[in-house]
This record gives C-alpha cells, sequence and structure tokens, in this order.
C-alpha cells in the first residue's frame, strides 16, 4: 500500500521512519518532508502544500490512508475535507482540533466532563484581563487562546511579569492572532508528562509515557521552545499516577469524545501535570508530539501502519500494543539563537558517524549535503536497557554532529530532586 505523510519536521521523519519497517507499506510520500524524509527507505518528498493539491495527488496515486503530522492542517479542517472526497484519513475532525485549536474550548470541554485539570478564566478583553491580574494569586499562567507553535504559555511570577505578557500576546499580538483571547490559569507546582495515545472514537488506548524538555537551557530555564529533548518512559509515571491518569483524564475524555460526536479517529497527546495534589490535565494535542514521537516510535514493537488501520477501521478494542523493555533518550540540537532569531544554511557534518538513530527536523538535502533551514535541526535517539545507558549513548552520539552554532541541552533526563515527588 501506499501511505502519505503531511509535515516537514522530525516527527515526519520519525513517522516515515517507522512506518517504512512495516511490510504492509511499498510507498510512502511525504508532503512536504525534508532532507531525513528524503533519504529514508520507500519514501519520496512531494512539494505538495495545499488540502486541494494534497486531495488530489491521494486520489491519482491511490494512497490507502493519510496520515497528518502538524496541528495547523488539523484545525483547518483537512480531515473534513479528505473524508468529503472518500479518502482514508488518520486525524481528528475541524469540530475535535478544536481540543488543541481553542485553549478556552478545550477548558470548557474539560469542566463539562469533570476531567481534572487548573481552574481558569478566560478573556477577550485585554482591559478586563488587566484588571483580573490586580486580584488573581502568583504565579499563574497565560495561554494564547489559539495555535502558537508551542510558544504560547507564560509562566508569570509577579503582576508586572502577568501584565507585560497581556500587552505581548493581547495588545501587540505576538502569535499574529492566536492571543485575541486569553487563558488565565492556576500555576500548578509539580512535573510534566506527555502521554500519548491513539482513538478510534470509542476506544482510547495511550502510548508509553514520556517527559518532554521545552525549556531551552540546562535547569529548565530560559524561554520556551519546540521541545529539546525527551526521554521514554517518563520515570515520575508510576502505577498510581497513570491509574489516577486513567480515572480522572483519558475516561471521561472519551465519555465527552463521545457525547460530542467529535468524529475522532487519530493521536490524542494529555499534557498532564503530577503534583502533589493529584494528576491533573494541562493540555490536549489532537495529533503527535515533537520530539516526543521521535523517542516513542523507536521503543514501539507493534507495526505502526497495522495500528493506524485498527484505528480506522473502528477495532482498537481489544488491541495490544507491544513495546520494546527499553528506555529511549531523544536531544534535540537547535541552531544558534533559537527560539529566537537564528541562522541557518550550515552543513551538518558527522551524521554518517553515529551508531544510532538521528531524525531530521530542520534541514534540507542540497547536492547531496544535508544543510540546516530550521530552529531544531536534528534529533539523536539512542536507547538503553536503563535511562543512565539510554543518555550516555545519546550523548555520545551527539558530540559527533556539527554544524555552525549548534546548541543543545546537556541535562535531558536528569531527575531533579527539587520536585519532591
Amino acid at each position: 500500500m501506499k501511505v502519505l505523510i503531511i509535515g516537514s519536521g522530525g516527527r515526519e521523519h520519525a513517522m516515515a521512519w517507522k512506518i517504512a519497517q512495516s511490510p504492509l507499506v511499498s510507498k510512502i510520500y511525504c508532503a512536504p518532508g525534508n532532507g531525513g524524509t528524503k533519504m529514508e527507505e520507500k519514501c519520496e518528498n512531494v512539494d505538495l502544500r495545499t488540502i486541494e493539491e494534497l486531495i488530489v495527488f491521494a486520489k491519482k496515486e491511490k494512497i490507502k490512508f493519510t496520515i497528518v503530522g502538524p496541528e495547523v492542517p488539523l484545525v483547518e479542517g483537512i480531515v473534513d475535507e479528505f473524508k468529503k472526497n472518500d479518502l482514508k484519513i488518520f486525524g481528528p475532525s475541524k469540530k475535535a482540533a478544536a481540543l488543541e485549536g481553542s485553549k478556552s474550548f478545550a477548558k470548557s470541554f474539560m469542566k463539562k466532563y469533570g476531567i481534572k485539570t487548573a481552574e481558569y478564566q478566560t478573556f477577550d478583553n485585554a482591559d478586563k484581563a488587566l484588571e483580573y491580574l490586580k486580584i488573581c494569586t502568583y504565579p499563574t499562567v497565560i495561554k494564547a487562546d489559539g495555535l502558537a507553535a508551542g510558544k504560547g504559555v507564560v509562566i508569570c511570577h509577579n503582576e508586572e511579569e502577568a501584565r507585560n505578557a497581556v500587552q505581548e500576546i493581547m495588545i501587540k499580538d505576538i502569535f499574529e492572532g492566536a492571543g485575541i483571547k486569553i487563558v488565565i490559569e492556576e500555576f500548578l507546582e509539580g512535573v510534566e508528562a506527555s502521554i500519548l495515545s491513539i482513538t478510534d472514537g470509542k476506544t482510547i488506548i495511550p502510548f508509553i509515557s514520556s517527559k518532554d524538555h521545552k525549556q531551552i537551557f540546562d535547569g529548565d530555564k530560559g524561554p520556551n521552545t519546540g521541545g529539546m529533548g525527551v526521554i521514554t518512559p517518563n520515570f515520575y509515571c508510576t502505577e498510581e499516577v497513570l491509574e489516577e491518569f486513567n480515572k480522572d483524564i483519558l475516561e471521561p475524555t472519551l465519555v465527552g469524545i463521545r457525547e460530542e460526536n467529535m468524529d475522532y479517529v487519530g493521536t490524542i497527546f494529555f499534557g498532564i501535570m503530577i503534583t502533589k495534589k493529584g494528576v491533573y490535565l494541562l493540555e490536549y494535542n489532537v495529533r503527535m508530539g515533537d520530539p516526543e514521537t521521535q523517542a516513542v516510535l523507536s521503543i514501539m514493537e507493534s507495526d505502526y501502519v497495522d495500528l493506524i488501520l485498527n484505528a480506522l477501521d473502528g477495532k482498537l478494542k481489544n488491541y495490544n500494543i507491544k513495546w520494546k523493555n527499553a528506555h529511549a533518550c531523544c536531544v534535540t540540537a537547535v541552531s544558534k539563537g533559537y527560539p529566537g532569531k537564528y541562522e541557518s544554511g550550515y552543513e551538518i557534518k558527522g551524521i554518517e558517524n553515529t551508531n544510532c538513530k538521528v531524525f531530521i527536523a530542520g534541514a534540507e538535502e542540497k547536492q547531496g549535503n544535508l544543510v540546516t533551514s530550521g530552529g531544531r535541526v536534528l534529533n539523536v535517539v539512542a536507547l538503553g536497557n536503563s535511562l543512565e545507558e539510554a543518555r550516555k549513548r545519546a550523548y555520545n552520539e551527539i558530540e559527533k554532529i556539527t554544524f555552525e552554532g549548534i546548541y543543545y541541552r546537556k541535562d535531558i533526563g536528569l531527575r531533579s530532586d527539587k520536585n519532591n515527588l
């Protein structure tokens, strides 16, 4: 069968690599793909950008199913358009994609279905938001309502920081429309976990847990990025935590999806906070996380294509996903200056000398060489029998790779005792 993957990042490279391992698949098209997908087995990059172009291509090439990597096409309703054209596509409907596309919609959904989450207020008027900041408790969290490429969340320690955040997000509109409305949320103290999962609309099967490292500098300092590294499984996700997650978050989410007739066949990403008071849902994403995907798919033993086909056929109820008895550590290398302004166009050297999988995120192939083209450039993923072994391997391998201005965190996967959990 032929498969179409939409997207161009490290997540999509990981999907292409995993899907290529399936004996069910003969050809994978990546639209538009990147320098890594171009070199992957069974893969071909195709320069298709619009939903209309993708539909025409899927019909012409008799694509068995399409998988959507990034959130923007999902929020724009690509799934609904494909289905109107009798094309199989793995992803939520536009209605369901609002769980990621609108923070205020997601929070009201959580409240309606009794999903454990932080207290919050929603504002579409900057003056009223600024007034509320005089009486709210600090620290507080301010979130742009719409999509902001993973950067629309600000933790504010005092009123001055909060006022600045409202100015930037609502008044200066730095997220170009995503901050017209904001959510001001209770700050939860604890540790975060990412739980990717798959649903056919009737069943949700959680994947193995992971831990993302969002901030640019060691020790979780500096501004948020799209993700600087991941470990899986997440050492904070004990059996007790996962039981609580299932009862207070996953199960009522499934009730809500059914009750709202959301037409949701795809990935659900639960971003959770583990606190001394219990497990809370921070946010939904309606697609695979990046760079969580790179780590999680690396230890998935099951055929990812078979899993997706079962979801598309509504047959997940008794499906058992198999996982390798291993730990994975993913370290992200970025361009100098990221997540702010950065330069690109630098040749990447040394990948051929590594002994683990390197996923390309922001690089293109030029005359046989890989050249940087984005902020997050690549992900080095190493496996081990223990987290310590996986970490050691990942850092040993990433040292073999060079490009002008390369930067990566040195503490991915280190456990911080300050959390006391």
